[in-house]
């Protein structure tokens, strides 16, 4: 079985992978709890695969889901892609599964990136502040290349993140990284390459808002925000000129589908627009629809 978009009320983008079944987390505890803390987020912070197939399964909607390896930027020692592309693909009416790779790894992270799109992957998840790596610096252009090889998206996380949030220093994580600015490089660089750029990039919504509008190949993901917080000239955006750019996304485990979407019944936004965002753009960047 596989996903048919006419059957799903909404396809959220944006889903996270935190625990392994081995009870291995993507982050140390100390970053897990600031996250937590950040997004006041509710008890159940690491559902596994299957329970996060569940959940969207119940609520007719499908999800992407990933997780993020940082291994050089953290320390921290990454949950398997490969693990979350297998254990998905015992969802396939529901999930998608990401790849996600480390992007100091040289020839070795372009060439998982390509043994991760055979093995399944159907994009590619990235997090410059997290993974410590300005995404414009041409010594990463052969990940892009090899993501636009396999005809794929790259997500990229932007703006302010909570991972890090409240501690000393940010624990060292630079939020510079996330400049979706350096993003209209690497979209103009590779036309070829859907990149989506995730969460309002406070603090350079406009910036977002306006790569968007210019490149054609650029999208921008809404979670990691409830909508009552969103800034208001992505409202009207996405209420008009960008109505066919963004995507709904939750951030879940963070941030649960059920709370982002009672907030985003509550936004000004015409009727006809809605379903653009909950579902028909995403079918479209992610290839649901032949």
């Amino acid at each position: 079985m596989t996903i048919d978009p006419d059957r799903l009320v909404a396809v959220d983008v944006h889903t996270h992978v935190e625990q392994d079944g081995h009870g291995c987390l993507s982050l140390d505890q100390e970053l897990m709890d600031a996250s937590a803390a950040y997004f006041r987020a509710g008890q159940d912070r690491t559902p596994t695969v299957a329970a996060i197939a569940e959940h969207y399964r119940e609520r007719s909607m499908a999800a992407v889901v990933f997780t993020v390896d940082a291994v050089s930027g953290t320390g921290h020692p990454a949950l398997s892609s490969e693990e979350v592309v297998d254990a998905a693909a015992a969802h396939p009416d529901v999930l998608i599964p990401f790849g996600s790779v480390d992007p100091h790894g040289g020839k070795a992270s372009v060439a998982r990136i390509r043994r991760l799109a055979e093995r399944g992957a159907r994009g590619f998840k990235f997090h410059p502040s997290l993974q410590a790596f300005a995404p414009n610096d041409p010594a990463y252009y052969p990940l892009y290349d090899a993501v636009a090889e396999a005809g794929v998206p790259a997500l990229f996380h932007t703006g302010q993140t909570g991972i890090g949030a409240g501690l000393p220093g940010g624990r060292g994580i630079k939020l510079r990284y996330s400049d979706p600015m350096l993003l209209d490089d690497v979209a103009a660089d590779f036309p070829e390459l859907t990149v989506v750029l995730a969460h309002p990039s406070v603090p350079w919504q406009d910036e977002a808002i306006s790569i968007a509008t210019h490149k054609a190949n650029v999208f921008i993901d809404l979670s990691g925000w409830r909508p009552k917080y969103f800034p208001p000239q992505l409202v009207r955006a996405a209420n008009s000129f960008l109505r066919e750019k963004v995507l709904f996304g939750s951030d879940y485990p963070v941030i649960t589908p059920d709370r982002w979407l009672a907030d985003f019944a509550e936004l000004d936004l015409r009727d006809e627009i809605r379903p653009l965002i909950l579902k028909e753009n995403a079918a479209r960047v992610l290839g649901l629809r032949h």
